[in-house]
């Protein structure tokens, strides 16, 4: 599990184009995060459980809903589903709501449409914070990652 410090250290060092928001509370609600970035630029980690393990799935925030037996479909997955959220916690040392875009040593699915932007905004492993990066370098920095291909 990174610490703030220890992601600053890691971003830097890979030389990637980000910027940490730091907020007084945290982040429950669209209307909240618009008082800090574009919500239309919001990229959030969710962990999927699958018949591989666990996965982070980065998406646009223009999805409105997860079609997990689509994407099961899609990807090859005989299981797609969150994850509970003691097993986050458990396996990752992250609570739900703050899985980092970066760090987390999962395979990634990523959302093409992000690239459209930018910057994007997500997690940071804290509630407190919010990292504002370059897709590409969310791309650059995970494992194992796969690009999901959506219409625009």
């Amino acid at each position: 599990m990174l610490s703030i410090i220890k992601l600053e250290i890691l971003l830097t060092n890979n030389n990637c184009d980000y910027k940490i928001i730091t907020h007084d509370t945290p982040i429950i609600s669209t209307q909240d995060a618009a008082e800090y970035f574009d919500i239309n630029k919001a990229a959030p980690t969710f962990i999927i459980d699958t018949d591989k393990g666990l996965i982070s799935l980065i998406i646009s925030s223009r999805q409105n809903k997860i079609d997990f037996k689509a994407m099961k479909n899609e990807l090859g997955f005989s299981k797609f589903r969150m994850a509970d959220r003691e097993k986050v916690r458990e396996l990752t040392g992250y609570n739900v709501g703050t899985i980092p875009l970066v760090g987390h040593n999962l395979p990634t699915i990523f959302d093409n449409r992000l690239l459209e932007h930018d910057y994007i905004y997500g997690g940071t492993g804290s509630e407190l914070h919010t990292l504002m990066i370059a897709p590409g370098d969310i791309i650059r920095l995970n494992n194992d990652i796969q690009i999901l291909n959506r219409n625009k």
